[in-house]
């Protein structure tokens, strides 16, 4: 019996792979026909680096501004002094270069300047949120005019996805932004740019990539496209990230952890439903401050282990990715992280056991609290995952 699948695509027409970033960025902008190019781009680069100065080169007078400081988890405040910087500019294409938060970000500045976002509560009518009766709620809005091309230095995977997260500071609450046209209209790859950033930037935002993947692999909503590309992301990240760790200059590697991050970014824009490591992750970051990547370092092994009663057969693909078919997801997964050097419990992240129960509270506000194959319907089901996390 063959249940019915949809897939849904993206608006993003172009990826690089291998280019320099300053080469293809001003590609891009003559492609599209810009002339006041907004550039939001990571401190460390900006200031530490000559990468930016040389994208401002290639793109020469159509450097309009030039923001850099984005936050962690991309605050309100700040995506919204962003906009106000890209708006008084009068930007025609957000151009970013950063990790995580700076892609969130700018993605989010074009919905702000498209309807006029200015302040804090603004951004209220324009988030993913879920009712009191557990339904996930999707604003339905108009998507931007001016769009963005994005130059990832991690490996979130978010410059593929037209869903973006800021987090709200009076609540301290990561919350979701969702349309389709906020996919960027360019993903530029560039190995060469990333050798900047941290090792454990770059390693941990790998197995937050790695995440995805045994996220999709894991749902009982994939399908065969969706579980193939997840299972090609995790051959790609376990190889590239083991390579990059014991040789930071192997642009090759850094390259395949690059594609293999966008495949596993597919299954999710594609409308596979994500589950509770991802819902408890986002609580860490924006309650808690946990770095991005961290938040999968911590939780995908225990999300494994205790969804493994449901979807135990799923999980063996897992495992024939990792080209150990015959031993349990949950162990390979913890091996492989910590293999890396990144920490592996709740513990080791600065979340005690006093937190837990405000972090499974948080957590049933996240819509893919909802969707984990283990059903997950009140704040005390998710205890037990945080217990085994707990370190």
């Amino acid at each position: 019996m063959v249940s019915p699948s949809v897939l849904d695509l993206t608006a993003t027409e172009k990826v690089y792979m291998g280019e320099r970033a300053s080469v293809a960025i001003a590609a891009e902008a003559e492609r599209l026909g810009a002339e006041r190019v907004f550039l939001l781009v990571s401190s460390s680069l900006n200031e530490q680096t000559d990468e930016i100065d040389q994208i401002r080169k290639a793109l020469g007078s159509k450097v309009a501004a030039t923001y850099h400081g984005m936050p962690a988890h991309a605050p309100r405040g700040a995506v919204l002094e962003a906009a106000a910087m890209a708006r008084e500019a009068n930007a025609d294409l957000v151009v970013t270069v950063g990790g995580g938060s700076v892609t969130d970000a700018g993605k989010i500045v074009t919905i702000c300047l498209k309807h006029n976002i200015r302040e804090h509560d603004q951004m209220d009518d324009y988030r993913v949120y879920v009712n009191d009766e557990g339904e996930v709620i999707k604003p339905v809005f108009d998507g931007p005019d001016v769009r963005a091309i994005i130059c990832p230095t991690t490996l979130s995977g978010g410059e593929f996805n037209p869903l973006s997260g800021a987090t709200d500071e009076k609540l301290k609450l990561k919350q979701a932004y969702e349309t389709r046209l906020m996919a960027p209209v360019t993903v530029i790859l560039d190995p060469a740019l990333t050798v900047h950033t941290p090792e454990w930037l770059w390693l941990s935002t790998g197995v937050r990539s790695v995440d995805h993947a045994l996220e999709a692999l894991g749902s009982l909503a994939s399908n065969h496209f969706a579980d193939g590309m997840a299972a090609s992301a995790l051959e790609l990240l376990s190889d590239g990230l083991s390579r990059v760790k014991a040789d930071p200059s192997d642009l090759e590697a850094r390259l395949k952890c690059q594609v293999g991050a966008w495949q596993s970014m597919i299954p999710i824009v594609g409308g596979v439903p994500m589950g509770l490591s991802h819902a408890v992750g986002h609580v860490l970051g924006g309650s808690f401050d946990v770095p991005h990547g961290y938040c999968s370092c911590v939780m995908a092994p225990a999300v494994l282990a205790f969804n493994e009663s449901v979807n135990g057969d799923r999980q063996k693909r897992i495992s024939r990715a990792f080209g150990r078919p015959d031993e349990a997801a949950s162990v390979i997964v913890d091996e492989f992280i910590t293999s890396l050097g990144m920490p592996r419990s709740l513990a080791a992240v600065g979340v005690t056991e006093a937190d837990h129960a405000l972090v499974a509270e948080n957590t049933m506000h996240d819509f893919w609290a909802r969707t984990n194959p283990r059903t997950v319907e009140k704040a005390e089901d998710v205890l037990p995952v945080l217990k085994m996390a707990a370190g």
